[in-house]
């Protein structure tokens, strides 16, 4: 089972933590509040969490950039914005 735990970081930066099979990877994310309203109006950490479940559905925790901001998603996976929705 993977375990995603959100906690700020400072701001609109976000230190997200994913553990599955054993071993950990660390990530820092940036979201800031017209980005979650955008995206279903969900509160930062919710979108976070389930952001990152949309990722491991698609790839790795270790393929998932270790900084970035959360509009990057949506450069990468451009079925991100209508798809959030049933992660949240």
């Amino acid at each position: 089972m993977t375990d995603i735990a959100v906690e700020q970081a400072g701001g609109s930066t976000y230190r997200v933590t994913v553990t599955d099979g054993g071993s950990t990877t660390t990530h820092e994310v940036t979201v800031g509040p017209a980005e979650v309203e955008a995206l279903g109006g969900a509160t930062p950490e919710s979108l976070i969490d389930a952001s990152f479940r949309f990722l491991l559905d698609r790839e790795p925790k270790e393929s998932i950039l270790s900084q970035f901001e959360l509009s990057a998603i949506g450069r990468y996976f451009s079925d991100y914005p209508e798809k959030i929705v049933d992660y949240l």
